[in-house]
């Protein structure tokens, strides 16, 4: 009697404790701080006037508008599509970003076939709606929206409440009433829709929804129970207390637990190992009556203890597959970011985004990119790995490729869109950009769950974003090329419209001199005006040479007429050319003793040779040593002008080889360097596969070197 009123006063004190807590939930809940929103209208009108009250100008309303971040909650519910809708419409009218979550529970395998349908049609609505799609795991579905929103710096959160309220006092706190005690400082807009409720079925109290086991996992639990059994028995015998026996059934419990899927295995291990408990090892033997005036305490005791013991364990493992299941999607998506990132071209995207959806679904993938504003032919991926080839013409579905191509929207297979199909096909894309189709082959028309949707979806946006760049970076490149175009072309006409007035008001003042004073000037006279003359032509004709040479050797449509030559005669060709005031210098040449054969183009090379003397001798006084050397180094040949004169500053180095970059001419007449000699020799020895340096001279001046392949013709043949 005694222990019957025990029992029945923990009870009671466990109710009274139990509606208590409740009670003070409630009141803390009805002191909260909500935020009700029926139509956008009001939204609008809300955030116009909180910002009026700011006193922010119309500029700063638009740069915080922008920065809205907003959150709504998926799910099954009838009610959630108005939710989805209503959420877009925030987004759009405070000019911000829009995330959709979904807190997939382990209670989602027990999902019928229309919450299943219904999720995937919430989900196809927020992807339409320009929403990101993130899918969490958890039990706590208020905690983890409250996390995700706290971590992800979002400022609003769209959820729906209906107008159903608590039927008894122990329930729970709704989803709402939680989700405000977790985020209280976040604007949580509240859609009302429990006019949408009122035609769905309520479902039951104690909704329960046993999953039958498997014969492997009945006769694993009997066997795990059998060798609890057992050892309870040897323990018996050896005189072990009750207690230990006790924490045998319950390692069974969690052993049952851990090898069996779902609760059904767990929950009936703990009520058998009451009995198995009770009937063998308890007295009397073999007999489920008990002497013992505690035992029924014991065993109300130990089967909620080996319950709780196998609810706790199945729920670990339920954990542990959706944590498997959440780092399968982080190494797929980073796998598939870090790849991506090396991608150069739009082939190696769609390459790459195919074989990351082979390892997520196993099917031969089918990807039709975008070219020039239009779809081209389509590319088969092979599941096995192998090479990809063009899909054939009889396995297109055009009608349905058009359809995604054009509306930017999903359809095929498992859609309501052209379900006959084949195939399920997804447009590539990025806002209102597409960069092309994949079609996805659907076995017996199943909807790819909330997991692989939500990867598929990640890895389409991966995929859209890469493709994305690339145009940028392409589009990037070809306005540098342009502006760098135009720059050339400015300092083109700048330099030209400065540098040749000077030789060309000389040639024609002094062609006006001899057209009137011919026979009032002497002899001498008359020599120098035709030599000066005759010297600004020279240099005229030099500056049209560099300029058309650079312009052929950089558009490609100079074509180097390779042969074997002698660097000596290379070298006296060049001696022949070079500029007459060259006679004022101490020019000299080794080349050494035994002959070098290269394999160049000569006329160009000799050019080269002209440059680089002309500038010793353009930019050295009179007097000045100038010497050309050649000397072999491995497989290519050395060539190095070099001189004595005053030099050329460090930090103008680097510059020397640029166009148009002429320096300091102290020394040189009126006529200055356009700063194309030097550009053009770098690019002929480019174009032999040369390399063209700068160097100090030793104690002062310059020392210009370039190298030249060797020629494979032996001399001595």
């Amino acid at each position: 009697m005694k222990d019957v009123i025990l029992i029945v006063g923990m009870a009671l004190t466990f109710l009274f404790g139990w509606f208590l807590m409740k009670q003070l939930d409630r009141f803390l809940y009805e002191n909260q701080k909500r935020i009700r929103l029926d139509t956008i209208e009001t939204a609008a009108f809300w955030c116009y006037n909180t910002i009026k009250r700011g006193g922010e100008t119309v500029q700063n309303n638009e740069n915080n508008l922008s920065k809205e971040h907003i959150l709504v909650c998926l799910s099954s519910s009838p009610s959630n599509e108005r939710i989805v809708r209503m959420a877009g419409k925030m987004a759009q009218a405070f000019c911000g970003s829009l995330t959709a979550l979904y807190v997939q529970t382990p209670g989602y395998s027990g999902m019928n076939a229309e919450d299943i349908a219904r999720l995937q049609a919430n989900i196809r609505l927020a992807q339409q709606l320009g929403a990101e799609i993130i899918t969490t795991h958890g039990e706590d579905v208020p905690t983890q929206i409250a996390e995700y929103a706290r971590l992800s710096d979002v400022t609003k959160i769209v959820i729906g409440r209906s107008g159903v309220q608590r039927r008894h006092f122990w329930s729970e706190p709704t989803l709402t009433e939680q989700l405000i005690t977790l985020a209280p400082e976040m604007d949580i807009h509240i859609i009302p829709d429990a006019e949408v409720y009122k035609s769905y079925p309520r479902k039951p109290l104690f909704a329960v929804r046993p999953a039958l086991p498997t014969s492997r996992e009945l006769l694993l639990t009997v066997g795990i129970l059998t060798a609890a059994t057992i050892i309870g028995w040897l323990f018996l015998r050896l005189g072990f207390a009750d207690a230990n026996i006790i924490m045998v059934y319950l390692l069974g419990v969690l052993l049952t637990s851990a090898f069996t899927s779902g609760y059904t295995c767990g929950v009936l291990s703990a009520f058998l190992s009451v009995i198995l408990f009770n009937y063998f090892l308890t007295e009397p033997r073999l007999s489920l009556v008990a002497y013992g005036s505690k035992y029924p305490i014991t065993f109300a005791v130990m089967f909620m203890a080996a319950l709780l013991t196998g609810t706790l364990a199945a729920k670990l493992k339920a954990h542990a597959q959706l944590s498997a299941r959440d780092a399968y999607r982080t190494k797929l998506l980073f796998d598939m970011n870090r790849q991506l990132q090396k991608a150069e071209t739009s082939d190696e995207v769609y390459r790459m985004t195919a074989t990351q959806i082979q390892k997520l679904m196993q099917r031969n993938i089918l990807i039709y990119p975008a070219q020039e504003g239009a779809l081209s032919k389509g590319i088969l991926y092979p599941a096995d790995a192998s090479c990809p080839y063009s899909a054939p013409d009889t396995d297109q579905e055009q009608d349905v490729i058009d359809w995604v191509w054009q509306n930017r929207k999903r359809a095929g297979a498992t859609t309501q869109n052209f379900p006959k199909a084949k195939r399920l096909y997804l447009a590539i894309r990025t806002g209102q950009q597409i960069y092309g189709v994949v079609g996805i082959p659907m076995e017996k028309q199943t909807q790819p769950d909330a997991f692989t949707s939500s990867v598929l979806f990640s890895l389409l946006g991966e995929c859209a974003l890469a493709l994305d760049n690339l145009r940028n970076a392409r589009e990037k490149e070809e306005a540098a090329v342009l502006a760098k175009n135009e720059q050339l072309r400015a300092n083109l006409l700048r330099s030209i419209s400065h540098d040749l007035r000077t030789p060309l008001t000389s040639i024609s003042g002094n062609a006006d001199t001899l057209l009137h004073s011919y026979d009032m000037l002497d002899e001498q006279t008359r020599k120098q005006i035709f030599t000066d003359i005759h010297d600004d032509a020279q240099w005229l004709t030099e500056l049209v040479e560099n300029l058309l040479s650079i312009t052929k050797i950089a558009d490609g449509s100079v074509k180097l007429r390779l042969s074997d030559q002698v660097v000596d005669d290379i070298v006296s060709e060049a001696l022949r050319h070079i500029d007459r005031r060259s006679t004022e210098h101490h020019i000299t040449v080794d080349c050494g003793d035994v002959p070098l054969l290269i394999r160049v183009d000569a006329g160009l090379i000799v050019q080269v040779l002209i440059n680089l003397v002309n500038n010793a001798v353009k930019y050295t006084t009179a007097g000045s040593n100038i010497c050309i050397t050649a000397i072999q180094q491995k497989k290519a040949v050395e060539i190095c002008v070099s001189d004595n004169g005053p030099g050329i500053p460090d930090e103008l180095k680097e510059r020397v080889f640029e166009m148009f970059f002429a320096g300091g001419n102290p020394i040189g007449d009126s006529r200055r360097s356009l700063g194309l000699g030097l550009t053009l020799c770098q690019a002929i020895i480019h174009a032999h596969h040369g390399e063209i340096t700068l160097k100090n001279n030793s104690p002062h001046g310059c020392i210009f070197s370039f190298t030249l392949p060797l020629s494979e013709v032996n001399l001595n043949e």
